[in-house]
Order: structure tokens, then sequence, then C-alpha cells
């Protein structure tokens, strides 16, 4: 005797993990791309300090106040490099032959979260490490070494008078491992609700701690110790839309651009200290 079971479709999605973006946290919107597709910010030096002439200029001089100097006032230039694009179309019959599963608003969601937002915090990261003005050698990270290494960081940022409020630690979860491990390291973990909304999980020396995922950190990331005021982060355009029924389409259209880009001020770079690993301790 035959008989023919049931197969039964959930109204279920296996969606993808996927983290949210903490780069909020790193980065800063100071300079604005408002009507420009390019920008320019001057740098501007200092005058040397001299010894005053109280009884009269120096030979060759002639005010008591020392040498006159100019001043230089260059610039960096900023240009919006990464303006990206998107778009699918869900067929009307294949919305409701799914049980509404295929919609384009919850597919358009599932974009952003799952593709537009790694893509994004990759390139930022990935801007950051490059452009890090304190680049020590490549150390094996343990969890006995790794509150030292951390401090050295602290360190390096305080000596380049790097603001000590607002610092950011960003770490692996391999990483947070070894320093959970690490019996030096007490973190505080008694961390305010907006922080820990925007993704901090601990406190250690007064700086946030963020965990990362491996995957949107250059291959060789051990950790970073940055202050947000070195890297600025635009969005200038974040665009998405659907159409329903456009012309050459029977169901939804779904469309979306974002013009982004992320850049490390040259007389702040000293606030970003990246710390690789070897091969040995990835």
């Amino acid at each position: 005797m035959a008989i023919s079971l049931v197969t039964q479709y959930l109204p279920y999605v296996d969606e993808l993990f996927s983290t949210e973006s903490k780069k909020s946290l790193l980065t800063n919107q100071d300079l604005s791309w408002t009507g420009a597709h390019t920008i320019k910010v001057y740098k501007v030096t200092t005058a040397s300090m001299n010894d005053y002439g109280r009884s009269g200029p120096a030979a060759g001089e002639w005010s008591r106040y020392g040498q006159v100097q100019g001043l230089d006032a260059t610039t960096e230039e900023f240009t919006l490099t990464k303006d990206r694009s998107f778009t699918f179309a869900i067929d009307k019959l294949d919305k409701d032959e799914t049980g509404g599963q295929l919609a384009a608003a919850s597919a358009l969601a599932r974009q952003v979260r799952e593709v537009v937002i790694p893509e994004v915090d990759t390139y930022v990261y990935g801007v950051m490490t490059a452009g890090a003005g304190q680049k020590p050698a490549a150390v094996a990270l343990t969890a006995d070494n790794i509150y030292t290494e951390i401090i050295k960081a602290s360190n390096a940022l305080d000596n380049e008078e790097v603001p000590e409020t607002g610092r950011v630690i960003v770490v692996t979860p391999d990483v947070y491992l070894l320093m959970k491990q690490c019996k030096d390291i007490i973190m505080e973990t008694d961390i305010g609700n907006d922080l820990r909304l925007k993704g901090v999980i601990s406190n250690l020396d007064g700086a946030n701690v963020i965990k990362v995922p491996k995957k949107r950190l250059p291959a060789d990331f051990g950790f970073m110790v940055a202050h947000p005021v070195a890297c600025v982060a635009p969005t200038k355009l974040e665009d998405y839309k659907t159409h329903q029924d456009p012309p050459g389409i029977s169901g939804e259209l779904v469309e979306g651009r974002i013009c982004y880009d992320a850049f490390v001020l040259e007389n702040k770079a000293q606030a970003i200290y990246y710390q690789a690993v070897t091969v040995a301790s990835k």
C-alpha cells in the first residue's frame, strides 16, 4: 500500500546571522559633503617659542619677540569613492506561492542587514587599520601578554596627547576570549544600556571594548585602540525603494544605492593604534 505523506512549508525563513554595525563608536561625522563630491580641509602650522629680548632685539632681529615666522596652510583632499548599488525583482506569483515569505520589504531589510552593513563596516575598518598612525610589529597574542599589549597601546596614545575620554578598543571574538582568560584583566561590565545597544560589551582602563566579527576585519587583525576624532566616515546618500509593477515586471522591483567612504585625518592618525597578529596567533 502506497501512502503519500504531507510536506508542509512553514511561514519561517532560515535567516543568516548578522551583527549590527558598531562603526559609529569609532568614527565621526564632523565633515560635510553636502553639495560637493570632494572637500578640502586646511592644516595650519604654528610658530616656535622664543626667549623674549627684554634688553632689546637680538642681532639681526627688529622685534624683542624674536624672528617673525610665517604659517603654512596646506590642505587635505577627500573625495568620495564608494558609490554602490543593488537591485532585484520579486515576481508576483513567487511572492504568492511562497506564502508571502518572498516579499519586497523583508527582502530589502535582509539585503541591508546581511550585505550592505557588512560591506561598509569591512571597508571602514580596512581604512582605519591602513591609515593607523601607530603600527607596532606583529605579535602572537596570548592570555599572558594581551593586557601588556593593550596598555602599550594606551600608553602610546597618551604620549601623543590623544584625548582619554572616548577611546575604543576593538577586538575579535578570539582576542576577547584571551582577555577573559587573562588573570591581569579586570573588565568593568556595568555598562549603561545606551552603550550596550551600540555594541559596547565592557570597559577596560577607561576605554570601551567592542567585539567585531573576524570576517569584517583584516586577516591579521589583533586589536585596535582608536579615538573617533581620527576617522571621518560619511554616508552621503542612502536610498532604498520598492516599485510595484514597474514596466517590464509583474511584481516588485527593489533598488538600493549607498554612497559612503572613510578617511583618516593626517594630523589625527596617531589616535589609531593597530596591533597586527602573527600567523601563529590567528
